[in-house]
């Protein structure tokens, strides 16, 4: 048995400097959403204090009732006011603290709703630059975090913090209205001491909880990654060089978790310490007023009862800022999230789309990724209103940037691009991409069904224009086949699916989508060759009448092309027919003549990859996967690398 593990080198993390967002900034990010319900937070903050004034009184009401019971009195029941005044206390304590709650709820769960909603929407209209650089496991441990901070905050600052301040000026100014000043004054020592302590420790202990965030978030980010790939992993049997990797991740969590406790115990017992010190005090100088005849035990129980009711919660609160400073560093990722810029935006007033044929130009066009890296260089041709163009050149040459370009995933750094003489640049996003519609190289489905994903190309569409579309598409006969038809699941990613059928479903979508511009991203390049056939003069019904931009690798599949276009290193350094590029003997002369080489030994040696579709699904699971077509599959890596 191999292990492997030990051989690979375990790549370090890279740490990316961020802008770190300041406390306050990330509060004030918050507060527009309170804001909102304004009336409701004013009423919800009124039951708190009306709450916190009947917790006061408590312990007035049971110092009125233990004076009162002295050796003359004690014969004599209680007086039933001061008993009905205590009860009406300590009701009022809870229903204006659950009302409190009450009132508070929507504010708070509202305000998590807009904000979650808010990062959904910023991260679909960021760029597709951010999205290819981005880690989708630690993505969504960040949003769920943010959620959760923002949640904790509001309840802890709102419903823990302030009603103990309240609290804390309540009580003090009793104390400082009917006791000597030193009762206040031990008061105000041990809540100095004890805050400045509680900050500072919490301050250096908040790093523990950012640091344990980044790990977190990386250790998912590799577990998920490693799920997605199931297959990868398991064709190179690195079951244990995954496994390595995740608890390498785990292993710097840990030990940030475990600084993390160590940390927190030795805040606790400080924060004990601080309180038990000023309790002792207080007592003390109480029962020595108590002796001395200026105080009655009513005062003492008073006291006593102020001090459990203060350094109670006080002590909570220790817990509740630390609690506190770890929303806000969960929230300070979420509201990053949403500070991020977005690359591609509309205009201010940018019109829509109008369509008027739709004819396509590119003029001029030059583009890069990375200012180091230019993809396109001066690339111009036109797509008239309802004929198709195609564009052919090895891998690399920029052919898929083009639809990238044409669907506005970045704008052109050179040059222009126009449909029915309107630059893409100054109309609305949503509007340029209802009317394009694309069947990509690479089908990634929904892990929901096969209805489903079709009618993603026009959510709402009936089960009748699904089927319809699925018709066209060549694929209705296999779906009605399976047991659960067209409620069949398609798995994580489509994986259930095999190529062929995935790209088939792609191209029902985009039927159903009925757009005015197609582009055909080797829309046949899952298919093998009887599929292809089958599908191909569909695929021109559909086309017909519509502005279609064809990418292709099969020269076969765009003989009838009206225009022809060879891309090079991002040049255009051919174009015309078919039969004009053939009679030009020149680089697409050249790839036809190694592609029917090819499909000529393929034929000669037998070799052809059947339709997967044609195929039965295979009874383990539903899976539906497509038999081996290594020749086949060979033989089109050839042909592409030889592109």
């Amino acid at each position: 048995m191999r292990h492997r593990s030990s051989s690979l080198p375990l790549p370090a993390d890279s740490a990316t400097p961020r802008t770190r967002r300041g406390d306050w900034q990330t509060i004030r990010t918050l507060l527009p959403y309170l804001w909102e319900y304004r009336v409701r937070v004013s009423v919800a903050l009124t039951c708190l204090v009306i709450a916190k004034l009947a917790n006061v009184g408590v312990p007035l009401v049971m110092k009125r009732i233990v004076d009162s019971l002295d050796q003359r009195t004690a014969i004599l029941a209680v007086p039933l006011a001061l008993l009905v005044a205590y009860g009406l206390l300590r009701l009022s304590t809870t229903l204006f603290t659950e009302l409190r709650e009450y009132l508070f709820a929507k504010v708070t769960q509202r305000a998590v709703r807009k904000i979650g909603l808010k990062v959904f929407r910023h991260l679909h209209a960021l760029s597709l630059r951010f999205h290819l650089g981005r880690q989708t496991g630690g993505l969504t441990r960040d949003v769920e975090r943010g959620q959760r901070g923002i949640s904790a905050l509001i309840s802890f600052t709102l419903f823990s913090i302030l009603p103990t301040l309240v609290e804390i000026a309540l009580v003090s100014g009793i104390l400082i209205e009917r006791y000597d000043w030193t009762f206040m004054a031990i008061t105000a020592v041990a809540l100095v001491i004890y805050i400045f302590f509680t900050v500072t420790i919490t301050e250096w202990r908040t790093h523990f909880r950012r640091e344990m965030n980044e790990l977190d978030s990386k250790a998912n980010t590799r577990a998920i990654d490693s799920l997605l790939n199931y297959e990868t992993v398991k064709y190179f049997g690195n079951e244990e060089w995954e496994a390595t990797r995740y608890d390498e991740s785990l292993q710097r969590w840990e030990k940030a978790a475990v600084r993390s406790q160590t940390s927190l115990s030795a805040l606790n017992v400080g924060q004990s310490a601080i309180i038990a010190v000023a309790v002792a005090l207080i007592m003390w100088r109480a029962t020595v007023g108590v002796v001395a005849g200026k105080m009655t035990i009513g005062d003492l129980v008073l006291v006593n009862a102020f001090m459990i009711q203060l350094y109670i919660p006080l002590n909570f609160l220790g817990v509740l800022y630390r609690e506190i400073k770890q929303a806000l560093a969960d929230m300070e990722r979420l509201f990053r999230l949403v500070g991020e810029n977005a690359e591609i935006t509309d205009r201010p007033g940018a019109p829509p789309l109008a369509t008027r044929g739709a004819a396509v130009r590119f003029e001029h066009v030059d583009f890069a990724y990375e200012p180091n890296r230019q993809i396109l260089h001066d690339v111009t041709f036109s797509i008239p209103a309802g004929h198709n163009v195609a564009v052919v050149g090895p891998s690399g040459s920029g052919k898929s940037t083009l639809a990238r370009l044409l669907y506005r995933f970045y704008d052109v750094t050179g040059g222009r691009i126009v449909i029915d003489g309107q630059d893409l640049r100054d109309v609305q996003q949503s509007t340029l991409r209802e009317a394009i519609g694309i069947v990509p190289q690479d089908t990634v489905l929904f892990n929901d069904s096969i209805e489903y994903n079709i009618a993603y190309g026009r959510p709402g569409a009936s089960h009748d224009d699904v089927v319809q579309a699925a018709r066209l598409a060549q694929i209705h006969d296999f779906v009605a086949r399976l047991p659960e038809g067209y409620q069949t699941p398609v798995g994580e990613r489509g994986l259930k699916l095999s190529g062929g059928e995935k790209q088939r479903v792609a191209i029902a979508r985009a039927i159903l989508k009925n757009p005015a511009i197609l582009i055909f991203d080797e829309a046949t390049s899952a298919l093998d060759s009887k599929s292809e056939k089958a599908i191909q003069a569909e695929l021109k019904q559909i086309a017909r009448d519509r502005t279609t931009l064809t990418i292709a690798h099969r020269l076969s599949t765009i003989v009838d092309a009206d225009e022809i276009l060879v891309l090079e290193h991002g040049r255009i350094i051919e174009r015309g027919t078919h039969a004009a590029l053939l009679e030009a003997d020149g680089a697409y002369s050249r790839m036809w003549r190694l592609q029917q080489d090819e499909r000529r030994s393929d034929a000669g040696e037998g070799v052809g990859a059947r339709d997967p579709v044609e195929e039965p699904p295979e009874a383990n699971g539903g899976a539906l996967r497509e038999p081996n077509a290594a020749p086949a599959a060979a033989a089109a890596a050839t042909v592409r690398g030889a592109l």
